[in-house]
Formats: structure tokens, sequence, C-alpha cells
């Protein structure tokens, strides 16, 4: 530790993000530059803790090595620090941008002051070793002459084929949308991540010989049969896209939309693409959000940048103490109001909202039924004479999602299901049918970035056994 008394004389600091009535008017990144300087202080307020629980399964999935980064940031050791973080997280790019950061909730210094601003160290961290051409391609060493299909390019597939890749192993990564990234492609808005930090990343694997084939459905235009005659091992990072829906009357007006359909096709207009389908825009309507998560949030954003007039955010559990509740105690991600970027931008929030209905004129929605709601012995039950209406152009349903799409693949293969609903695997990831593995929120249900690149590296190492023991699906 280079500065034992860092934590004593420095603040918690952060960059700044750009000003609103300039970041709504395009899709760039949120935040301003952070200057070098100001960021080695910050490595500074990392102390001696011994225990250090951001690191830890609690703070952070893939055990980054971050006391170690943060002290070598400190030091200008740059590419020093790029080579600890690499050695835990294949995509550190995508957490530091995206990632609500668990191992700031699990800092020790955040017991009683401000944590470390650990996440905005590690994303200039990969930065930098991008500018400076630090970050080459990692070719490994022999050529196994094993092939594996990875199904998915989310992160969980991506950080998969990344690992297995390097053992040697000839790896296909399977896509069903036209481009490679998942919901990190068409999920996430530009202006959280802008898309060029994910095309650099594929580049490096490309070159590392990863195949990537896109516009392929499998359980469509490919079945599991045709994969497992031609690949040694295959891979199912599919993610967790089946959404939460709302089942009342109304629902299929015409501007009521899963957000997912909706932030797609808003990044294919940032990336150029042509719509062809029924267009989704909030500009010069009211709109309202349910859900009042990290999704919600980005259908805020969005609907700031095209231009609506107004903007609700309803939630149907109740509002959050503004500081950690003590249901949530250190290292535990904190139960707390957070605020949001989008949030900023504008936003009504309501909290212990049920939407009871919608209804409408000539087909598209107009109103927005609702009624408060209490939660009672763990039911949610009505508040007598709450009842609510809202005038409301365009409704976009972002409550989450309950695990990955059945209906298809994954039912027509015979697969065993965990007791949540998601493909059940053992110890080393493999499904109930020999050689099919699966990993990320497939096997997991929705969750972090950090958790699907922490299961996608650990579900490498399943195959990567599974293929060394001499066990292969091809047919001689």
């Amino acid at each position: 530790m280079a500065d034992p008394r860092g934590f004593l004389k420095f603040t918690r600091e952060g960059p700044q993000r750009r000003p609103v009535e300039l970041r709504v008017k395009d899709y760039k990144e949120l935040y301003n530059p952070f200057e070098d300087e100001k960021l080695k202080v910050q490595g500074a307020r990392c102390m001696d803790c011994g225990v250090p629980f951001c690191q830890s399964s609690t703070g952070c999935p893939v055990v980054n090595l971050i006391p170690e980064w943060n002290d070598l940031v400190h030091r200008g050791r740059w590419k020093d620090a790029l080579k600890a973080l690499h050695t835990t997280n294949n995509f550190p790019e995508f957490t530091g941008r995206l990632c609500p950061a668990p191992c700031e909730s699990a800092c020790v210094l955040g017991i009683n002051s401000d944590p470390v601003s650990i996440r905005v160290i590690e994303w200039n961290i990969i930065d930098k070793g991008f500018e400076e051409g630090w970050v080459e391609p990692v070719l490994p060493v022999v050529s196994t002459g094993k092939k594996v299909a990875v199904v998915g390019s989310g992160p969980a597939g991506l950080a998969a084929a990344q690992q297995l890749a390097r053992v040697g192993h000839q790896v296909t990564v399977l896509e069903k949308a036209d481009r490679i990234g998942g919901l990190l492609r068409y999920g996430i808005p530009d202006f959280k991540m802008e898309k060029w930090v994910l095309d650099r990343r594929l580049e490096q694997m490309r070159e590392e010989g990863v195949t990537f084939e896109t516009s392929v459905c499998v359980g469509v235009d490919t079945n599991l049969d045709a994969l497992r005659r031609d690949f040694d091992a295959v891979l199912l990072a599919m993610g967790a896209e089946q959404a939460r829906e709302l089942p009342v009357p109304g629902r299929e007006l015409k501007g009521v939309h899963l957000a997912m359909d909706y932030l797609t096709q808003q990044n294919k207009r940032v990336a150029g693409d042509a719509i062809h389908e029924e267009e989704i825009s909030a500009k010069g309507k009211r709109v309202v959000v349910i859900g009042g998560g990290d999704t919600g949030s980005d259908c805020l954003g969005t609907a700031h940048r095209q231009g609506c007039v107004e903007a609700h955010q309803f939630e149907l559990l109740p509002e959050p103490p503004p500081t950690r509740a003590g249901s949530t105690p250190w290292p535990l991600w904190p139960m707390r109001l957070r605020t949001s970027h989008a949030h900023e931008e504008g936003c009504d929030r309501e909290w212990s909202i049920s939407t009871t209905k919608f209804s409408g004129e000539n087909g598209h929605v107009t109103k927005l039924h609702t009624n408060r709601v209490v939660f009672e012995e763990g039911k949610i039950v009505p508040v007598s004479g709450s009842e609510m209406e809202m005038d409301a152009d365009l409704v976009l349903l972002a409550m989450g999602f309950v695990g990955p799409v059945k209906n298809g693949l994954l039912d027509s293969l015979g697969l065993n299901y965990d007791a949540r609903g998601n493909v059940g695997v053992d110890e080393h990831f493999m499904t109930n049918i020999d050689g099919v593995f699966a990993s990320g929120d497939t096997k997991r249900g929705a969750s972090l970035i950090v958790w699907a690149i922490a299961e996608g590296r650990k579900a490498a190492q399943g195959v990567h056994r599974y293929l060394q023991a001499g066990q292969s699906l091809r047919t001689p």
C-alpha cells in the first residue's frame, strides 16, 4: 500500500456526468473524462484492510484483484494494473461501465465513510490499456483440434469463448441477431456504453481465433443434433430473455411494449439501421415506464433523448430508504434509494403502484389505471379508494425477466430445469445432456454482467475439463 493514510487524507471523487441539457441531445456516453492524477489519488484511498471484502464473492463474482490494481494505479504503474485486471476479468470495459459495483458496497472503507471509487478506476485502466496499445491478442500455445459451439454472444458466451480459444480450442459463437454482443449490443443504450467499446474487444477475439456467425437461430436455422455432429462440445449462453409480463385488460393495445423491444429498436437506429417493424418512439408522447430497475432507467433515458413531453416511472415495491436499510447490512448489496442519470434528466417517480388495466381509443392506449398497494404478510393488498388513472401515449414494461426462453430450443432438448426454472447443470456446468453445457443467465437467471462473465469463465473450465478427458460429441 503506497499511502497508508490515503483514506484519511482524500475524499471520494469520480467523473462528472455531462450537463443534462447537452447529453439528452445525443447518445454519447454520460461521463466526462477523469484525469489520471485524480485517479491516482482515488487509488490511494484503498486501505490495508486485511480482508478485502471488495474481492470476495459478496463483492466481486470474478474476484478482481482490486487492492492490487488500486495500488498500482496510485503508483502510476498502469500497464501492471492492466495485467492484474485482466487476470480475473475478460471484459473490464463492460463491468466498469455497466456493473452496479457490489465491490464498492462491500468496501471496508464504506462501513463509516465513502467507499473507494473502484468502478471508475477499473474502466480507466482498461481504456488506457487500449489507448496505449497494451491490449493484444493472446494466442494459444498449442491447438487441441477440439471444436466448441457457443450459443449466444452476451458477456457469458463471449467470456467462455475467449477462455476456450486461448487454451487452443476452435470456438464458434452462434448469435441469432444480426450483430454480435447480445444485450451488450441491443439491450444497453449507447449513452451507457457506446458500441465501439464492444467492437474493439470483438476484434481482439477474432485475432485470437474465435469465429462469429450471426443470424443463426439454434432451434430454427440449425438444431442441437447438427451441432453435436459438428462440435465436440456445446455451451448454451443465451441469456434470460423471458420478460415478466403484465396480464391485465388492455395489454393488447398499441403503444404498450416490452422494454427490450423498445431499447433494441433504438439501438438499431443509433447503429444506422432502417426500422422495418412497427416504430416505437417516445417523441412528443406522454411516457409511463412500469418497473423501477436499471432497464426502466434505460427506457427513461432513451425516452428523453427521443423527445418525450413527460415521463413517469411506477414501481410496485415501496420507496426504499435514503441510506442503507438495516435488512442489508455491510457488506451486502444495500437496499436504498438510488437516483440514476435518467432521473436527473426528468421523471415523476411513484412507488407502491399497481397497474390494473389499460384503456384506449382506436386500438391505441390513452390511459393507464392504477391503485396504491401495501404489503401485508407477504401479500400485495390494494388500498381502498386509491384508484387513479393517468394519460399515457406510450407504456413500457420494464419489470425484469423470469428466466431463459424455454419455448422452442430448450424445451425441445429435454433439458432439466432447476427450482427457479433455469437450465440445471452439475458442478462443471454440464446439463443432463452429455457434452452440452450452460452458463450465465441461462443457468443462473437474470443477473449482473459481472456474474455472467464469472460464470462464462467457470463454464469454460468445465468444457475444457470435458475435452481434456478425451470426450467428444462428434461422430468419428
